[in-house]
């Protein structure tokens, strides 16, 4: 159930009331992991009840999770991963690691979060890689156009041991955080109120010409512009107004962004575009985490591990019964309720903008970027390696049916 949902019977000044008596963090923790609706006396009895549990023992370590735009509407939306994996390491360490969980962009928002984290004003960050490339640019290596086919490929590069050597440690040598868990979509164009009274897009041609927001990632921009879809750099917070009033036609993003955002009000078309990572990952400071010990550090692994597993499940099932990603949509989802028409577009349109875009048919745009890359991950040829890397599943694999592997163990 929504967490929303779960709340709903319980105003914002009553919500706030119980998290100024038991904490942000255990109020966050109980409603997260509350099975139905809850009453005020619910959650202020659980809210209780695991900040007795939280605070039984002195921790060694406190670390501070800034997760940019998560907050109590929305943490069960989009399955991130974020308070699940506070709460399993927590409870895997047996409170020898407390976090504290700072949500709703009250200590970093989705651009700075990264940089907060390399500042060590905050230990462990949730935001987009998309976003975090800018003070992280290692992240711009997921972003090659078409590099993955399927929400499934995603999965399954993040559980090969390969994408220890190909992504997790060059980011960490280079920018200093150790990548945890993500949960996977793939980029699309949220269509705003210029498309409302269009049909359903069904054709790559319909959107050309059309001014789009763009995200921090590089690569991302090299492909909205190959695609003649206009990249705008708009902030996160000023999109939905963009939308509104036409400023802009659309917005790059994925389905359950536009849904945990409440951008589905202004949003009247999501277009399965594909063609690039839609990647919320969590992030922890490497210093923070070569501090902790062996035993510590190997449990955040395993709470890792565990986050990853959960999320793959958890946001495939969210995004066909909450957020209506899916054809036919069912009812009573975010996107029937506000109108929002998912438009998945014929496989040959997204080989033509395939053919458009991507580094294997076009790669001359994608090759300073490519060669930068390629450098700071010690010679190998990042697009390559990650783009077979995709392939080795079926084409047809669902993406809860990818099998779940520690990545950080055994060769590739």
């Amino acid at each position: 159930m929504e967490i929303g949902k779960k709340l709903s019977g319980i105003s914002r000044r009553d919500f706030f009331r119980v998290a100024g008596r038991y904490g942000m963090s255990s109020t966050l923790l109980a409603a997260g992991g509350f099975g139905g609706a809850m009453s005020l006396a619910n959650l202020a009895q659980a809210a209780e009840s695991t900040y007795e549990k939280r605070f039984s023992k002195e921790p060694k370590h406190t670390l501070k999770f800034g997760a940019s735009g998560f907050n109590t509407r929305n943490l069960l939306i989009e399955r991130a991963g974020a308070i699940e994996f506070a709460r399993d390491l927590e409870e895997r360490t047996d409170g020898e690691i407390r976090i504290e969980f700072i949500g709703d962009n009250q200590i970093c928002g989705q651009l700075s979060c990264v940089e907060k984290t390399q500042q060590g004003i905050v230990d462990i960050y949730a935001a987009s890689t998309q976003n975090s490339a800018g003070g992280a640019p290692y992240l711009n290596v997921l972003d090659y156009a078409y590099m993955f086919p399927s929400r499934a490929a995603q999965y399954h590069f993040f559980y090969s041991p390969a994408s220890q050597r190909i992504l997790r440690d060059p980011l960490e040598k280079r920018h200093g955080l150790k990548f945890l868990f993500t949960h996977c979509e793939l980029r699309g164009l949220q269509m705003g109120s210029t498309f409302a009274d269009k049909p359903t897009v069904t054709k790559l041609e319909e959107l050309f010409g059309t001014k789009n927001r763009v995200t921090g990632t590089q690569l991302g921009r090299i492909a909205m512009q190959l695609l003649n879809l206009n990249p705008v750099p708009v902030a996160w917070e000023e999109t939905l107004d963009a939308l509104k009033t036409g400023l802009i036609d659309g917005a790059e993003t994925w389905a359950s962004a536009v849904a945990y955002a409440n951008m589905a009000p202004v949003v009247s078309q999501s277009v399965n575009l594909k063609f690039f990572c839609g990647t919320e990952h969590t992030s922890m400071s490497a210093k923070v985490f070569d501090s902790l010990g062996g035993e510590l550090q190997d449990a955040v692994m395993e709470s890792s591990y565990f986050t990853q597993a959960l999320i793959q499940g958890a946001n495939e099932a969210a995004l066909l019964n909450t957020v209506g990603f899916s054809e036919p949509q069912l009812p009573d989802t975010i996107f029937a309720e506000n109108g929002v028409r998912p438009a998945f577009l014929p496989d040959d349109q997204i080989k033509l903008a395939e053919e458009m875009c991507a580094p294997n048919y076009n790669p001359e745009p994608w090759a300073q970027w490519r060669e930068r890359l390629n450098k700071w991950a010690g010679g190998i040829d990042t697009y390559q390696e990650i783009y077979d890397i995709a392939r080795e599943i079926p084409a047809d694999t669902l993406p809860e049916n990818v099998e779940p592997r520690r990545w950080w163990k055994g060769e590739a």
